[in-house]
């Protein structure tokens, strides 16, 4: 199979973007990048410091440009994004553009589970995960309902959402 353009995956937190990433990154023989993992390492700071000292505005704005590059650079890869970074409209514009865009479809109670512990969240940490994540659906659903495939993440294995990504790209 060839794949002639980047495939960028979004979701909520928990979804399994970087999971399923990189196992679909390995099938495919793609590269693999992470848009967090690419300003961690680009500001020398994690995702929650460059929250804290410079707030998530100035996250955001890195975070597309980040992304927007990456999907312009002509490369076929597999990227994982932020959960927010779909809501940014140039993004999105950009993806449907220059990518496969896939939106890994969780409910409340996989990304409440998968998220438990997990104290590299800014948006989750100090606060109830359970409303925060429940908020976020509802504000960000909407605008994840514009990639170009939706897969159900809900009791499967990274194995099936991998075969279905792969599936949905080969018939487009």
């Amino acid at each position: 199979m060839v794949i002639k353009k980047p495939i960028l995956i979004v979701g909520l937190m928990g979804s399994g973007k970087t999971t399923v990433g990189v196992a679909l990154a390995k099938r495919l023989d793609l590269k693999f990048y992470d848009s967090d993992r690419l300003i961690e390492d680009q500001a020398g700071a994690s995702i929650a410091e460059i929250f804290e000292r410079d707030g998530e505005e100035f996250f955001r704005k890195v975070e597309a440009k980040t992304i927007q590059r990456i999907l312009k650079n002509n490369e076929v890869v597999v990227l994982a994004t932020g959960g927010g970074a779909f809501m940014n409209e140039k993004t999105r514009r950009i993806a449907k553009k220059y990518a496969h865009s896939i939106w890994l479809d969780a409910n409340i109670e996989t990304l409440v589970h998968r998220v438990e512990g997990n104290e590299n969240r800014p948006l989750l940490n100090n606060k109830n995960r359970k409303r925060v994540l429940q908020e976020l659906i509802l504000k960000r659903y909407p605008v994840y309902a514009e990639a170009e495939f939706k897969v159900n993440v809900n009791n499967t294995s990274k194995t099936r959402i991998t075969n279905e990504i792969v599936r949905l790209i080969e018939n487009d």
